[in-house]
């Protein structure tokens, strides 16, 4: 049996790629499904990415930004979203990834390029048999009719919501004209404009729409 010729290059990338592999997947095993770790460790090497998971976001759950220069593209992901929301947020990136990759920056944000980019990266999850019933139906359905985000599809963010380790009371959850407050401010619920309310600023009279599944705190009528 021949021995293989010691190659120091090769073998030095090759140790330096498990190395790399390992260190994310350890990373991984903390923060989505363990059943999940090693499709995302592939998909984020694979995709030659800088992979950030950062402190939570009001504004958002994660992003893709491909730095002036056009250095190595970076996505960023919120720390504190559960195992399951951290999967498909970071799935939703990647697709934003691979869209601009395949079809160049002139493309719509969430238009069919990064649809078909993002169905094409749920589907090994969807397929894996792995996810609960609740989940699985509800992805399926986004599958077929795909959304901007999570956020903006209320029956997938209510199911995925159901996996925070914390749960709170929601907008949604609150009667017509209640009183609640967020980020510091006290607003009156109004009407639902899709997946979210019209609401006012009390101090100010502002109107300003706001998640139908933001935790919020109801304040008395003064």
């Amino acid at each position: 049996m021949l021995a293989r010729a010691f190659n120091p290059d090769a073998d030095y990338l090759c140790f330096v790629m498990e190395s790399k592999r390992h260190a994310f997947l350890t990373t991984f095993q903390r923060y989505v499904p363990a059943a999940f770790a090693e499709y995302l460790t592939d998909c984020v090497l694979e995709a030659n990415v800088r992979f950030r998971i950062v402190k939570s976001r009001k504004s958002k759950l994660g992003d893709f930004r491909l730095p002036q220069g056009h250095e190595t593209p970076v996505i960023t992901i919120n720390g504190d979203l559960n195992p399951y929301s951290f999967l498909v947020t970071a799935l939703h990136e990647l697709a934003h990834l691979d869209a601009f990759r395949q079809f160049g920056p002139r493309i719509q944000a969430h238009g069919d390029e990064w649809k078909q980019a993002f169905r094409q990266r749920l589907l090994p999850v969807l397929e894996s048999g792995h996810l609960p019933k609740d989940l699985e139906a509800a992805l399926w359905k986004s599958f077929t009719n795909t959304k901007a985000s999570s956020c903006t599809d209320l029956q997938l963010h209510r199911s995925l919501k159901r996996y925070d380790t914390q749960q709170g009371l929601v907008l949604e959850q609150l009667p017509h004209l209640s009183h609640f407050s967020l980020n510091g401010k006290t607003f009156e619920k109004g009407l639902l404009r899709r997946s979210r309310y019209l609401c006012t600023e009390l101090q100010t009279g502002k109107s300003y729409l706001v998640h139908a599944l933001a935790h919020v705190q109801v304040k008395n009528h003064e």
